[in-house]
Order: structure tokens, then sequence, then C-alpha cells
């Protein structure tokens, strides 16, 4: 929680607010209530504040802390939000799939996403925890997004999505996907090493790859609405 509350402090005293938080990234560990009061405690921002479930997470508890609502039907389907900020759209789709760490996006994400495109008036970003496409890392690479060509498809046909934007890697990247910026944020309470930048044993993990000593951090995006630029920061 400290490291994620001297996040949250940087942003709040900023000169110039920012005009959303949108979090991407694992906030839990186990998905349990308490964890995520923790986390929203720690995400006390003073801009509206976006999340999407990570592959650590529990919908259940997920609507009942963070959304304080168990959902419609009172069962744990996927967790989709909406924000608009100054005439643009942030669309969070919910890539969990209950008790595993690779993701999907289901036909209720997929009919939701294509529905808001549709109806969008202004430039719009869509995000998600778990990247599209493979980073170089692989214990994030064999659990990433599932089925990727489901969304670039939905991506293309909507000329007003500027930028793609992931959590799930621990560690700030960018790339291309379906002709988009692909943002990928850095991790908060640890950031994931590539194999090159360290002597790993024969048989490792990522708990191996993982430096809990490097200072969290975090993205500025700016966009003028037909661009995004990103710019990652350090919090020491």
């Amino acid at each position: 929680m400290e490291r994620a509350a001297r996040v949250r402090d940087y942003l709040n005293g900023l000169p110039s607010p920012v005009d959303a938080v949108v979090v991407t990234e694992d906030i839990t560990d186990h998905g349990l209530v308490e964890d995520y009061e923790i986390a929203r405690g720690a995400m006390r921002d003073d801009a509206p504040t976006v999340v999407c479930p990570g592959n650590h997470g529990s919908r259940p508890e997920f609507r009942k802390v963070l959304l304080d609502h168990p959902g419609r039907d009172g069962r744990a389907g996927p967790v989709n939000q909406a924000l608009r900020v100054d005439g643009l759209a942030i669309l969070l789709c919910d890539s969990s799939i209950p008790g595993r760490h690779d993701g999907h996006l289901d036909d209720k994400t997929i009919d939701w996403l294509e529905s808001k495109l549709a109806r969008a008036a202004g430039p719009v970003f869509v995000g998600m925890h778990r990247p599209p496409i493979a980073l170089g890392l692989p214990s994030v690479d064999a659990i990433r997004l599932n089925h990727p060509e489901r969304l670039e498809q939905v991506l293309r046909r909507h000329d007003q999505v500027k930028a793609a934007m992931v959590g799930h890697a621990h560690t700030a990247a960018s790339a291309l996907f379906a002709g988009l910026a692909l943002v990928v944020a850095p991790g908060v309470v640890s950031t994931l090493m590539m194999p090159g930048e360290l002597v790993l044993p024969e048989e490792w993990s990522e708990d191996d790859a993982l430096d809990f000593e490097r200072p969290p951090a975090f993205t500025l995006h700016v966009s003028d609405g037909e661009r995004l630029v990103s710019h990652t920061r350090v919090v020491r």
C-alpha cells in the first residue's frame, strides 16, 4: 500500500491536476474483500478513477468494494466500465477468466465494446488488463489475452479508437496492435525484468525475475484527440 500511496500522492500533488486515473494493473493478490478495501484506500485520487479486474482478482469482491454493488443478477459476469472525460471516452474491458491467469474477452464483453464504440461521438481509448500480443516476457506472454483477433477486428472497424492501454506486465512497454499504439503500464509494487537483463537459473519462475527494489512507476498520458503521447515516471 505504501508504494501505491506514493504514486497517489504524486498525482494528487501535481500543479496541474490530471483529468482521470486509469488502473490496468493488478491491485490485489488474492481477490479478498480486505485486499480491495486496502487498494481503495490507496487509490483515493482527486481525479475520476476507473479500474479493470486483473488476473489475481475476483469479480464479486471487486464489485462489492469498488463499485458498491454485487451485480444485477447476483452473478460474477464481466466488469466492463466506461468513463467520459472532456469529450473522449475510456472503455475498460474485463479480460479475466475466473480461476485462471490467462485472459479472454467473452461475447458479452465484445458486444459491449462494439455497442459503446458504435455510439461514441469522439475519440476513444480502449483498455484492459492483459496485453493482446507477446512482449518478450515469458511468464507474462504465457498468460496474455487469448484470441486477440476478436479484439483486433472490433478496433479496426472503429476509427475513433486512438490507442489501447493494458497492464499485467509490471514494466512499461509500447508496441502496435490493430494499427494502434499499445501502451503497457509499468508496475507499482514490482518491476518484471526481461530474461536478457538477468542471469536466471535453468529452472526459474516469475518470482526470480521480479525486482521489488526498483521504485514504483506510472505513465502520464497526453492526448489532443487524435494521438496519445505517454510519459513514464518513477516515484522515489
